[in-house]
């Protein structure tokens, strides 16, 4: 099995408090932490940067869809956030909130909320994860 992406992404980080830079394929970006975990808060903390890849994931899944059936669905927002419980295994709980900018028959929204389901971040979301850690 290959990899997910073309390049492998790679972060660097100095002494700069929680300032991290992150190159991917034909660019780089920043992540760091808001104020109130003592940041400076020049970009995205990483949990922020993990519910992105989860609405940028599902926002083309869906458009890819609607476009391949030929339905008049012009735009598409969605909100994301995560809640974790700790009571025994940690759980972590997204809430994926989608929205089109004008109404749709129920058989389209049912068949859209199925289809968010199948985004790939979606499926590695909910299925088995293996994390190799090498020094």
């Amino acid at each position: 099995m290959g990899n997910l992406i073309e390049k492998d992404i790679v972060g660097h980080i100095d002494t700069q408090k929680y300032l991290c830079t992150i190159n991917w394929r034909n660019g780089q970006l920043i992540m760091d932490e808001p104020l109130s975990n003592e940041g400076k808060d020049l970009g995205p903390d990483p949990f922020s940067t993990l519910l992105a890849s989860l609405a940028g994931c599902t926002l083309a899944t869906l458009r890819m869809y609607i476009d391949r059936k030929g339905w008049d669905i012009p735009e598409i927002t969605i909100s994301l956030n995560a809640t974790q419980e700790s009571e025994g295994e940690l759980e972590t709980i997204f809430s994926r909130q989608i929205s089109f900018s004008k109404d749709i028959p129920n058989e389209q929204k049912e068949r859209l909320l199925l289809i968010a389901d199948k985004c790939p971040v979606s499926k590695i979301l909910k299925g088995k994860v293996t994390i190799n850690t090498m020094l």
